[in-house]
């Protein structure tokens, strides 16, 4: 008997005392071939090192099951519970866990069965003849598994999701791998050279992973055999429409194709022979109505496959409601400002000039006039929509429909797309909403491609890099270009990729973007410090398309994107350029965003339509031809509040032209997008420009890494410093020990260098201030900070002096008054305010100095603020003005000025009536109007001076309490009654509310304070600090009324 015999080769290697899991592989394989006559035993070690089960048991090539085997005595009870096991159980339907002796059966994730043939117990080898005929019978059972029939769309995508998922693991380990003839490393390298230059193994192996799911799901869609199915019989069922896939599944098919693969690509393969995959999608649509089944099923997949990945790519997924208004919205500007009747239907051609393929000649060649183009067309959704929106048009003439799509809307509908999966899926669901609008191709062995190719829209074509699948990826590349280059396009749509931190750097798109970078006019360049946001993916793509319609020199194009463009300050060129180019700007801003806390008007609550942070906007720009060159556009513009449903049905319920927008021209200063009261405008636009006023302002340093460069103990930040300075410590050891690396502007090597030459590097050990009333202790240099700002080490670092911190941009930290103002005698961090920003203003400036100077030698500082502007307000004021503070009657001096700035800045009135204002630029204060008013405003921003910076004996005199002994930690921060709770049992009481809300810098102070100290204990300097932050807030408040009492701005 086979058992018998397997047992007695076991014992025997076992007995040698040298045996490993591996000593009994062969046996245990010879053993199922000996049981089971036709199968296949599979035992690859170059597999395993890749993820895959020990074994794998097929039969006609089609998989059964698997076995994963452990040594001897390997406690399987706890190897059951690893990640390894949990991600067979999860992937493999029919599947073995055993340590030779014992054998655990598991069908769907689910133990059915355990059997022990033998067992060793106190080195004694026992053998249980009274389980072979159960073991044979499982086995055998095991050996004719047969999948369940998959009858449900959520059933198939979630087990496609559980392979794909280990299929993923298992490419990422192969691409990984130190060998040769490694054609995943090609392909990955092919990807860096044409498509994603940036691409990491593990998104490479991700991408990968789903277009072979997909691409099984796209081939099996095409099978009317449906009793077989594999990935050979895939390669023959991929449509023409798609030549690159078709390209693909050639390696995936063949023998060229990683065998460290072939047998999860096999098992992937076998799930779609035991599903009806046009009966399953028909069924989903009818239970999900109307909505794109494709997407529901992606979707679905999605969240099996990675739950973040679902969320991080939400974006990609438009709304119905969005993407059916864009469609209809371009439909009608076609047909009412450029006089096309059929609008996206349009069948009118135009002769353009191009270069022959074969010749290199210029030709002039016949082509559609109304060409549509989503240069970031993800799944196709818009692309699908336009075919919708034209086949409603075609009712009863449906005769004609299929010719219609092969002349007149297949060669017009053009798209791009960088991720394979989302192109993969393109393709799919346009071949299959074709065939339900019923058209049907004349000859099926001369389909058309479709015009949607796999391509980095913002890069121009690449030349073939050599591989095979190089020169698939490059010729995608290159057919791309004939669109980029010679087609003429009139509409781009879609719904770009937001990214700030932008990989799109390419010389082509990063010079067309130069056009967005100057001031107004188009002559000046953009007077901005940090001007990152206009790198964002969707202002790139704002460009492409504003590129193509330019050269056509008419059309259309409609995105929806972040609505930041509408009104940040910084985005104010790039509003000019576009109001030059385009006749008429449409904007419907949806608003919801979750980052600026939006609300509706009337203070209800406002929902983004996309499952992300940033509002967004729907956004249509019109050239016609006929607006002359000097001319500015028009601005249509309409906000939109409220709940996502309310959004959703206002736009399937009305078109561009029922909508009332609001048109205006907008005001030649930041060209908002967005109406303003042009007469406040023009008042508070007479007002004192901080900028104008100090001669110098920088921004807030960034060290870009805070947990090395700042810390809660001046002693932590002495002994790094001490690391560095210790030659006997390497660069290695500093890089682990405290989590840094090398960047473009800091290199550890030479931070170490100028530490250790520097005899003073004691004195850049100061504090910062982090956040509000949080100063901590830094070293203060470029030794531990990238940008720790010249301006600051000159005239802050060591000296006597104070900052006024001002944020530019109110919209920043959301719907909330504005509150974007500081005080500091130290170095103020970029994050002092939520989301970053502060401009920093010192008072005064000191001389640059060698470190010299002698004893006698004074230096001598001199105000920061502009000779002209303080000699208007003297003049206004019939005062003197001193560099310094004087108790001379009829004088003022620079403190007078910060404090009366500081006190307008904390005026409700003033905060409430500019409020649309504050949100777009630096606040703009009044001009001081006469010397009783101006003095009364020094004293309250005074006041509240000393408070923030806790100098004014107010803060000394507390009015909470701390009443409870116990371990000081932060565990659990909750307010309640005046109760400030830190952990189960003790609390900060007799905390007013207004204390508790109150906001500087989009931070609440009272709750930043106690968040960033969770887990640590308060010493005793923290628990009286915390409570004069609670006097100071308290104060400031009471304080701020009084401001309005002297003064009503």
């Amino acid at each position: 008997m086979p058992i018998d015999e397997y047992l007695k080769q076991v014992k025997q290697r076992y007995a040698a005392g040298i045996s490993t899991e591996h000593s009994y592989r062969a046996d245990l394989q010879n053993l199922i071939l000996l049981m089971v006559k036709g199968i296949q035993v599979t035992n690859e070690p170059k597999r395993q090192k890749c993820g895959a089960p020990d074994y794998i048991i097929q039969k006609k090539q089609v998989p059964l099951g698997y076995i994963e085997a452990k040594d001897i005595g390997v406690d399987l009870n706890k190897t059951e519970t690893s990640e390894q096991i949990k991600r067979y159980l999860q992937s493999l339907e029919n599947f073995i866990l055993t340590d030779y002796l014992e054998f655990r059966f598991y069908k769907y994730g689910q133990k059915v069965h355990e059997i022990k043939i033998a067992s060793i117990e106190n080195g004694k080898f026992s053998i249980h003849p009274e389980c072979f005929d159960s073991f044979s019978t499982h086995i055998r059972d095991f050996c004719d598994f047969k999948g369940q029939t998959i009858k449900s769309a959520e059933k198939l995508a979630k087990m496609m999701a559980q392979k794909a998922r280990l299929m993923e693991e298992v490419l990422y380990k192969a691409v990984m791998e130190e060998d040769e003839n490694n054609s995943l490393k090609d392909q990955l390298q092919a990807f860096r050279r044409i498509l994603i230059h940036d691409l990491k193994e593990k998104t490479f192996a991700d991408i990968y992973a789903q277009t072979i799911a997909y691409g099984l799901f796209a081939a099996r869609l095409h099978d009317i055999t449906l009793e077989n199915f594999s990935r050979q019989e895939a390669r023959e069922l991929i449509p023409k429409s798609n030549p690159f896939l078709r390209n693909l599944f050639d390696y995936v098919s063949g023998a060229q194709l990683d065998d460290r693969v072939v047998w999860i690509v096999d098992d992937l393969a076998d799930i779609f022979r035991a599903a009806d995959l046009q009966a399953i999608l028909s069924d989903f649509g009818k239970t999900n109505g109307p909505a794109d089944p494709f997407i529901h099923f992606y979707e679905t997949f999605l969240a099996a496959y990675d739950p973040k990945l679902r969320k991080s790519r939400g974006v990609y997924y438009t709304p119905e409601p969005v993407v059916n208004f864009i469609v209809r919205a371009v439909d009608d500007i076609l047909q009412n400002e450029f006089g096309l009747s059929s609008g996206l239907a349009d069948t009118s051609k135009i002769k353009i000039k191009t270069t022959d393929e074969n010749t290199g000649k210029t030709i002039e060649k016949e082509i559609h006039k109304v060409q549509i183009l989503d240069p970031a067309t993800g799944t196709g959704t818009f692309l699908a929509e336009v075919i919708r929106q034209i086949h409603k048009k075609f009712q009863g003439q449906e005769g004609a429909w299929s010719d219609y799509v092969e002349e007149h809307l297949i060669p017009r509908l053009n798209g791009f797309e960088i991720l394979m999966a989302s192109y993969t899926m393109c393709h799919l669901k346009l071949e299959m909403l074709l065939r339900e609008t019923g058209y049907k191709a004349k000859d099926e062995s001369k389909q058309q491609r479709f015009r949607v190719f796999l391509t980095n829209s913002l890069e121009e074509a690449h030349p073939d890099t050599g591989t095979l699948f190089a020169s698939w990826l490059s010729k995608e590349s290159t057919e791309a270009n004939y669109v980029k280059r010679d087609t003429p396009v009139m509409v781009v749509m879609g719904n770009p990729p937001y990214s700030g931190e932008s990989a799109n750097k390419g010389e082509w798109i990063m010079e067309l973007m130069e056009d967005y970078k100057k001031e107004p006019g188009g002559k000046e360049k953009l007077k901005e410090q940090n001007s990152k946001f206009i790198n964002d993916d969707y202002v790139k793509f704002l460009r492409y398309g504003q590129h193509f319609i330019e050269k056509n020199g008419s059309g259309v194009l409609a995105f929806i994107n972040p609505h930041g463009f509408l009104d940040n300050p910084t985005f104010r060129g790039m509003r000019w350029n576009l109001l030059k180019t385009y006749d008429k700007i449409y904007t419907i801003d949806l608003h919801g965003n979750a980052k600026k806390k939006e609300t509706a008007p009337d203070g209800s609550s406002d929902v983004n339509v996309f499952d992300i942070e940033q509002g967004v906007s729907i956004n249509l720009f019109i050239k016609t031809g006929k607006k002359k060159p000097n001319e500015l556009g028009q601005i249509f513009h309409y906000d939109l509040f409220g709940k996502r449903e309310l959004k959703y049905g206002f736009l399937l319920e009305n078109s561009v032209k029922s909508i009332e927008f609001n048109n205006f021209m907008p005001f030649k200063n930041n060209f908002l997008f967005k109406k303003i009261d042009d007469t406040l405008l023009n008042e508070y636009n007479k007002y004192l420009n901080p900028v104008d006023l100090f001669q110098i302002n920088v921004m807030g340093f960034q060290t870009h890494r805070d947990n090395f460069s700042i810390d809660f103990e001046m002693t932590e930040i002495r002994k790094r410093a001490n690391d560095l300075r210790n030659q006997d410590i390497t660069n290695e050891e500093l890089y682990n020990k405290y989590s840094i690396s090398d960047n473009r502007d800091w290199k550890l090597s030479k931070a170490r260098a100028e530490i250790q030459s520097d005899k003073n590097w004691d004195n850049k050990i100061i504090h910062c201030g982090y956040r509000p009333f949080d100063n901590r202790p830094c070293y203060f240099s470029y030794v531990m900070m990238d940008y720790p700002r010249k301006e600051l080490i000159q005239n802050v670092l060591d000296k006597e002096n104070l900052i006024l911190g001002i944020g530019r941009q109110g919209m920043a930290v959301g719907d909330i008054e504005w509150c974007l103002t500081t005080i500091s005698k130290y170095p103020v961090d970029a994050n002092m305010f939520r989301r970053g920003g502060v401009n920093l203003f010192p008072l005064y400036l000191y001389p640059e100095t060698n470190g010299q100077q002698n004893i006698e030698q004074t230096i001598v500082r001199t105000s920061n603020l502009n000779s002209e502007i303080v000699q208007k307000i003297a003049e206004n004021l019939g005062l003197n003005f001193t560099n310094e503070k004087e108790t001379t009657e009829g004088s003022f001096a620079p403190i007078d000025i910060l404090d009366y700035i500081y006190a307008a800045l904390h005026s409700p009135t003033y905060r409430k009536k500019y409020k649309e204002f504050l949100k777009t630029d630096f606040p703009r204060v009044p001009y001081p109007e006469n010397a009783d008013t101006f003095w009364k405003l020094v004293k309250l921003g005074g006041e509240i001076r000393q408070i923030h910076l806790l100098e004014s004996p107010a803060v000394n005199k507390l009015i909470t309490t701390y009443p409870v002994n116990g371990n000081n930690k932060v565990a659990k921060i909750m307010f309640e009654s005046g109760k400030v709770w830190i952990n189960d049992s003790q609390y900060f009481d007799k905390v007013p509310q207004i204390a508790w809300e109150f906001y500087i810098g989009g931070y609440q102070p009272s709750q930043k304070w106690l968040k960033d100290r969770k887990s640590r204990e308060l010493n005793f300097e923290d628990i009286l600090h915390y409570q004069k932050i609670i006097v100071a807030l308290t104060e400031t408040d009471r304080i701020m009324k009084e401001i309005d009492k002297v003064v009503e701005f």
